[in-house]
């Protein structure tokens, strides 16, 4: 009881908080409800992505069979195209690009029915086909073999149906369409959807030979039901699938990479460091993205030193620098070779840093130069590989004291 203005009033007692074993239970269907809708706008947008790319190739090869009489009519249809594409809707029109959505169009043929279209509903091959629910708990449509849809003819869709419904997203058709034999890539295909591998698990099984493995063996059913089973590293977030290079193309978002606080700031303040050394770095980009077969990676930083006249990768790793990491910054400095170097300009040169507590390790990389005069001739213009590391030590331990930069 209390007093307030001589009178006495009754004090409502403060609501009690909810007990741990009531309020896990919310707070768990909550996160499921969340992480079920972030799943659903993953596939939309995939869906939406896959059926996009499977028209364009089809416009495209249409247009290319008007213009038969002529060879180069498609080469230059196609280039043009590309241009002109990503002028308008920025990456993920390249040429290389258009000819995937030209192959997946012609993978994967789709044309109308009079019964469809009378029905004015999409029947396909591999909708038609009944779940099988004992062997797909995600309730996945079971899938055809190349043979079986070859046997059964192409997917079909009605004259009006502006949306196609694909099982696989599209990364899994890129991955797909790398595959040269044909049986191979019906396998992994029917495997991918019996079991709703992920990307990552569809290039793993890949990798592992397994379609290889499972013709070879004795006991195929038992191969089988081994190869459906995830492994830790196949798991694949909401947001993992939204941030995919092919999702951030097609829907025109700027690429930002999330990295871990530290690593950003170390990145931050190298670039700052490089640009006060003087005049001769020029700042390019950071997570630059480039694009190796079907693998897409990010180069931390990428400068351009005026006096040399070459470009400058940089590849900031917070743990111990491994031989895997020379190997990855040989292939980055083969890809700038290739596609970012101009005429006139030299060949480019690496930097791998090391940002290991209590060892920072800087290293350049001088693969590819023609001599060894121009070798010695960049070691004594960049800066000092000793300076570097001790700069990227210095910043490490300011960060993880919480000091100002």
């Amino acid at each position: 009881m209390k007093k307030r203005d001589g009178k006495t009033r009754a004090v409502r007692p403060s609501p009690a908080a909810p007990s741990l074993a009531k309020y896990e239970p919310v707070l768990a269907e909550v996160s499921a409800v969340l992480n079920e809708a972030r799943h659903s706008a993953a596939q939309a947008v995939n869906a939406s992505m896959t059926a996009a790319y499977w028209n364009i190739g089809r416009i495209v090869t249409e247009y290319e069979l008007k213009g038969a009489h002529r060879a180069d009519y498609g080469e230059a249809l196609v280039e043009r195209l590309a241009a002109d594409l990503t002028i308008r809707f920025g990456r993920g029109f390249s040429r290389r690009n258009l000819d995937q959505m030209r192959a997946f169009y012609r993978g994967w043929p789709i044309r109308q029915t009079a019964s469809a279209k009378s029905e004015g509903q999409l029947t396909s091959a591999v909708l038609a086909e009944p779940i099988d629910r004992e062997q797909t708990p995600q309730r996945r449509r079971k899938p055809l073999t190349n043979s079986a849809l070859s046997a059964r003819g192409p997917i079909w869709q009605t004259a009006s149906a502006k949306f196609i419904d694909f099982p696989l997203p599209w990364s899994h058709y890129v991955v797909l369409l790398a595959i040269e034999n044909a049986e191979a890539r019906g396998f992994y295909e029917s495997e991918a959807l019996r079991g709703g591998w992920t990307v990552r698990q569809l290039k793993r099984q890949i990798a592992s030979q397994f379609y290889e493995r499972t013709a070879l063996s004795r006991n195929k059913a038992a191969m089988l039901r081994s190869g459906q089973k995830p492994k830790p590293g196949d798991a694949l977030a909401p947001e993992e699938a939204i941030k995919d290079p092919l999702v951030l193309e097609f829907l025109d978002l700027k690429d930002e990479y999330s990295e871990s606080d530290l690593e950003q700031a170390l990145i931050g303040r190298l670039e700052h460091f490089l640009l006060e050394l003087g005049g001769d770095f020029a700042f390019i980009g950071r997570q630059r993205r480039l694009r190796v077969g079907d693998t897409w990676y990010r180069i931390d930083l990428l400068f351009f030193h005026r006096r040399l006249r070459c470009l400058v990768i940089i590849d900031l790793k917070l743990g111990e620098l491994t031989h895997a990491d020379a190997g990855q910054m040989h292939l980055y400095l083969n890809y700038a070779r290739a596609h970012w170097m101009h005429e006139g300009e030299n060949p480019p040169v690496g930097l791998i840093l090391c940002a290991k507590k209590d060892a920072a390790v800087a290293k350049y990389a001088l693969e590819g130069l023609p001599n060894k005069v121009l070798a010695a001739e960049y070691r004594t213009t960049l800066p000092n590989e000793k300076r570097l590391a001790e700069e990227i030590a210095k910043t490490r331990r300011e960060l993880e004291a919480r000091k100002p930069l």
